[in-house]
């Protein structure tokens, strides 16, 4: 049997047989992983290749030398395909902040756990590389031009050619050149993790602890923090991730100085370039290995591409209009639409009723404008709707809609982008008025062209006293 190897290796470090043996789940990897109890509890390690085995344990006690968090290896074959290391526990990052990466909304508990692990982060890069013998890394030393364009080919073949997308390789070959140049513009002698990820976090006593670390190398360390804190399922907010951003620079200070404009600069090559990694590994895991954890992971990805294209990367135009071709591809673009916002605008008036929500939410938002100063009252108006220019005129020179479309914005401006952060796809805005003629319709007007402006999220627009249906598209990237 398998476990053979680690019945063994337990009853020689610990002195007794282990009375039991369980396998542990595992995502990505070819390693199987064992719990073996009886005399203590320990994790053993079955994996096929003993050079990345032997990386692992090298870093393993060169870390827990350095007093860093990372588990003890106590034994391991001769062959060292099998080893015994310190067992952890169960809960994995990954699965302590899972309400928060559901919701988008990530408590005290959850935001405190992030934070510690951001603020190791720089710990395990510095101190972790001083005297550490690079050349024991697998499968390469550093990070170089070798493995950047590697992995980018990994992404051409496992992902790019696996949709049957036509592109001109010639031209995308040059882009990936130059990205490499962009990439191995600094040069480091810190350690990069290569998968720091919140699945290879464990939580020990309410502390971060890191596994799986077996890939890293000589690298920069920006790599690391664009793994983390871009995780295709991580779901951190905007906020959330500049607010971690800052506790990971300030930690980085304690080792070495850190010029924030050039810090900030880099960083988005290599989040772009982890993206396209990533895509890569989920295209080998999931359309080849048919791993299903992999290929539900696909539409996150491809979401964090998407925002990352409505950046400009200049230094590489013709990867960049491949890769908003690629996002609008239809196996991808109706996973996206299914999942946008959109956002019901409805004009009425309060003698008619209230509209319902057809989406069958009944939440949003009911603005009643009759507090304005009322166009209606005068006759010169009648004919008039809050769409055409002599109302537009008199409410804007009256001065009182500003004020109250001002208050307005700040309140569903702020609902609209948490609805996008949490991938809600519906939302209702209503304004009443006496007549539903002037004041609700310009309101509702101006505030359907100004989310569609600034969120270019699909906006249904209604004036339903008038009779008159506006719709918006969603913006593609």
């Amino acid at each position: 049997m398998i476990t053979d190897p680690l019945k063994k290796l337990y009853r020689t470090h610990t002195g007794c047989d282990a009375k039991a043996i369980t396998e542990l789940p595992s995502s990505g990897s070819n390693r199987r992983y064992f719990r073996l109890t009886g005399a203590g509890s320990l994790i053993g390690v079955y994996g096929t290749s003993a050079e990345e085995n032997r990386a692992f344990m090298y870093m393993a006690k060169h870390f827990r030398e350095k007093a860093l968090p990372v588990p003890s290896v106590y034994a391991s074959t001769n062959d060292h395909l099998f080893y015994l290391q310190e067992d952890l526990g169960d809960t994995l990052l990954f699965h302590a902040i899972e309400k928060g990466r559901q919701s988008c909304v990530f408590d005290e508990t959850e935001r405190r756990l992030l934070h510690k692990t951001i603020a190791l982060l720089p710990e395990l890069q510095c101190k972790g590389a001083q005297g550490m013998d690079f050349s024991r890394c697998y499968p390469q030393p550093e990070f170089n031009r070798r493995s950047v364009l590697w992995d980018l080919n990994y992404f051409k073949y496992c992902f790019l050619k696996a949709t049957g997308m036509d592109f001109q390789e010639d031209r995308l070959e040059d882009d990936f050149r130059q990205m490499s140049d962009t990439l191995l513009e600094d040069s480091s002698d810190t350690f990069l993790y290569r998968d720091f990820q919140s699945r290879n976090v464990m939580i020990r006593h309410g502390n971060p602890w890191f596994i799986d670390f077996q890939g890293g190398r000589r690298g920069p360390v920006y790599y690391d923090v664009a793994s983390f804190l871009w995780q295709a399922k991580a779901n951190f907010t905007d906020d959330l991730r500049n607010e971690l951003l800052t506790e990971y620079i300030r930690a980085l200070a304690a080792f070495r100085p850190v010029n924030e404009e050039h810090f900030f600069r880099q960083l988005r090559h290599f989040v772009l370039f982890r993206t396209l990694q990533v895509l890569g590994t989920y295209g080998f895991r999931g359309y080849f290995e048919k791993k299903p954890h992999f290929i539900q992971s696909v539409p996150f990805a491809m979401e964090n591409l998407r925002k990352l294209l409505r950046e400009t990367y200049a230094e590489y135009p013709y990867l960049c209009s491949v890769l908003r071709e690629l996002t609008r591809l239809k196996q991808f673009s109706d996973d996206i639409r299914r999942r946008i916002l959109e956002v019901r605008i409805v004009s009425f008036a309060y003698k008619k009723g209230i509209p319902n929500d057809p989406a069958g939410n009944g939440g949003g938002f009911v603005f009643d404008c009759r507090a304005v100063n009322n166009p209606g009252k005068y006759e010169r108006y009648n004919h008039f709707t809050g769409l055409d220019e002599p109302v537009v005129r008199f409410l804007e020179e009256e001065g009182e809609i500003e004020a109250f479309l001002q208050h307005v914005y700040g309140m569903v401006e702020a609902s609209v982008k948490r609805y996008m952060e949490r991938g809600f796809t519906s939302l209702m805005v209503c304004f009443g008025c006496t007549g539903g003629q002037h004041r609700s319709v310009y309101s509702a007007q101006q505030l359907a062209e100004r989310l569609h402006r600034q969120f270019g999220v699909r906006i249904h627009l209604t004036h339903r006293e008038q009779n008159i249906e506006q719709i918006f598209e969603a913006a593609m990237p």
